[in-house]
């Protein structure tokens, strides 16, 4: 019988945290899962337990220990900055990780696998970069952006824990840039214009990871002994005026080469501002070799060129799906009826029956 497990996932009210509990519902080896965060969750989960806590070690601490969670999933990264303000990003992206990494700390610690959704971020994006990243490369330059230094210093403290608990299996994700259906992106954002902006004089390779392969590939990480640091990102790169044909935007080459200040003032008046770790991408853009999480036994379900056609398509049918979706809308009183109570008819498994009205993931 394999392995089964405990696991507590952070920011289960994100993006990220809310697709990953609600996928890892459904496997079998997971016997427990628990979703920590300050706000409620976003999505529909069954088996998952939401507890309403701030990422302070302590409490962090005695919930871990309290339920003997064996697997930490950290989905909380901030990687753009207008996502927070620069305090607030650096509060989420290095303090409460060094707080959560405490929690998971000490020699009565039931934590065995740590897993840390990272960012292609980490490498920075400079003129003489390498055509492809590999996971063993070291920064060339000193980091531009407080993003990029958050994430570097994140990042330093993953491995910091992971050399004090050798006995812990500790996984880092360096995600390319995605694309997906409800994820909210620099990229999507851009991508959503009446045309593409780009640099004068340059057309970067540009490569993509598909939301869907994200998630697949943190369950991948759970699931499997895939210990270090992975790129996580899809096959093949595209020059961003091969995205915008993709996308159907016409390529608008408006933007100065030089100065972040003049360069952001035609896209404002487009509406846009673009975040500063954006602006190197527009010039050099980033490839990273992804075969080394391949060989651990990962596939891909999109190429970079299929995220952005999926992600074109998604962008024709948004307004019909829009309009035709309803939102979740987390209640407390609800959910605890629906888990608890002795009146509500269950399965055999012991999940209520759809007749109830109980979310289903």
């Amino acid at each position: 019988m394999a392995e089964q497990r405990r696991i507590l996932i952070t920011g289960v009210s994100s993006y990220w945290g809310g697709r990953l509990a609600e996928a890892l519902e459904s496997f079998e080896q997971v016997e427990a899962i628990i979703g920590v965060d300050e706000r409620e969750p976003t999505r529909e989960l069954e088996r998952t337990e939401y507890v309403k806590v701030s990422n302070h070690h302590s409490l962090l601490s005695r919930i871990v220990r309290a339920a003997e969670i064996d697997t930490v999933v950290d989905t909380r990264l901030v990687v753009n900055s207008f996502a927070a303000s620069p305090r607030e990003a650096h509060e989420n992206n290095v303090i409460d990780t060094m707080n959560i990494l405490t929690a998971c700390d000490g020699p009565e610690s039931p934590v065995k696998r740590f897993v840390f959704k990272s960012s292609a971020h980490w490498y920075g994006c400079e003129q003489d970069d390498p055509a492809f990243f590999v996971e063993g490369m070291e920064r060339k330059h000193p980091a531009r952006t407080a993003i990029e230094r958050d994430i570097v210093e994140a990042e330093r403290a993953v491995r910091d824990y992971a050399i004090r608990r050798p006995e812990a299996l500790v996984t880092t994700l360096r995600c390319a840039n995605v694309l997906g259906r409800d994820v909210v992106t620099a990229y999507e954002r851009i991508l959503n214009l009446p045309a593409m902006p780009m640099v004068l004089g340059f057309d970067p390779r540009t490569q993509f990871v598909h939301a869907d392969d994200v998630v697949h590939a943190l369950e991948h990480a759970v699931i499997s002994d895939v210990p270090g640091v992975y790129n996580v990102a899809g096959d093949g790169v595209l020059a961003l005026s091969e995205v915008a044909s993709l996308a159907g935007k016409l390529p608008l080459p408006i933007l100065p080469p030089f100065g972040a200040g003049l360069a952001a003032l035609p896209l404002r008046r487009l509406g846009l501002r673009v975040p500063d770790e954006m602006w190197n991408l527009l010039r050099f853009g980033r490839g990273l070799d992804n075969r080394a999480f391949k060989a651990s036994g990962f596939d891909y379900s999109y190429t970079s060129r299929e995220a952005v056609q999926r992600f074109a398509e998604h962008m024709r049918l948004r307004k019909v799906m829009r309009d035709s979706e309803e939102g979740f809308h987390y209640d407390r009183e609800v959910e605890e009826f629906l888990r608890w109570s002795p009146n509500v008819r269950r399965e055999p498994s012991g999940e209520p029956t759809s007749e109830t009205g109980s979310p289903s993931s």
